[in-house]
Parts: C-alpha cells; structure tokens; sequence
C-alpha cells in the first residue's frame, strides 16, 4: 500500500494563499469573470470573484477524483454558452497529475487557469499557483476536516451521528 504525506491547510492559510493568487491577478479589469471548478475551485473561485470585484461566475463540473485515486473524467456541466474562455480565470484548488487540468483546458482554452497549489506533475498545465506540494503529498483541505482529521462527508454518515 502507498503511504501519502500529509499537508494540512486551514481555512486561514486557504484564505491568505487565495488572496495571494489574486493579487497576481491584477489589474481586475482585465477579466470579465471566474469560472470554478467544481467541487475544489468553488471556494478558491469565490474568494477570487470577491478580491476582483468581479460578479460573473460560472463552473464547470467534472468528477475524476474518490478519496483514493483518480479515475476517468467526465463532464457532468460545461460552461454556459460554449464559452471559450476569453478574458476568464479558470480557478481550481490543486492540480496534480494534470489530467483534468488538461481536460479542462480543451474546454476553455483561452482562460487563464490557476490553481492555488500544483504538484509537480500537473504544474506545468497551469499558468500560476502560489505553492508546490510534493507529488506524493495528500492536501487535506479544511471541508475535509474537522480539527486537522478527515471526516466523512454528511451523506455517509447516520443522522444521529450528526447530531453529536
């Protein structure tokens, strides 16, 4: 079984490396909108709209990832209008292999896509990131925890557990 090491960010650091990313954004006006990618870029994309002031938001949905591997990807929502992305920030919360930053980019090629980490294999596929994580590294990112340990997601867990 291959162990992973473990990187663990707060909702603080999160927020502060975001906020970083947008910063290299400027100027603003240069960008009409931020599409996310659904689910990890949601947050990210949302902190960004918000230090833009930049109202158009969009997503594009696609699911690769279990908690244990990467698996084929498919697209479950394109962009709205066939958009190509111009004049867009394509935002997500990690690229690691590269795949579906690939994918992606096929979709929206002439978005500027950043991420807020990158591990080696992928970061070649962005045009920035803030930190470069170690490939075998597992990013534990703050919905996936509670006080620095995994949690379950709601609907996997009995009601009463919630409750406690």
């Amino acid at each position: 079984m291959k162990r992973h090491k473990h990187f663990y960010v707060s909702w603080e650091e999160l927020h502060r490396d975001t906020r970083t990313l947008a910063a290299r954004l400027l100027p603003a006006n240069q960008w009409t909108g931020v599409i996310a990618i659904s689910r990890g870029g949601l947050i990210p994309a949302a902190i960004i709209a918000r230090e833009l002031n930049l109202r158009l938001v969009d997503t594009i949905c696609v699911a690769s990832y279990d908690y244990s591997q990467q698996g084929d990807i498919s697209l479950l929502k394109g962009v709205l209008g066939g958009h190509d992305g111009t004049g867009m920030l394509l935002v997500d919360d990690l690229v690691d292999t590269g795949a579906t930053a690939h994918f992606v980019r096929n979709l929206v090629p002439k978005a500027r896509f950043v991420t807020v980490y990158a591990k080696p294999a992928g970061r070649d596929t962005v045009d920035d990131f803030i930190e470069e994580v170690a490939q075998d590294t597992w990013i534990n990112f703050p919905w996936d925890m509670a006080l620095e340990r995994s949690i379950p997601l709601v609907d996997q867990v009995e009601s009463a557990e919630l409750a406690t």
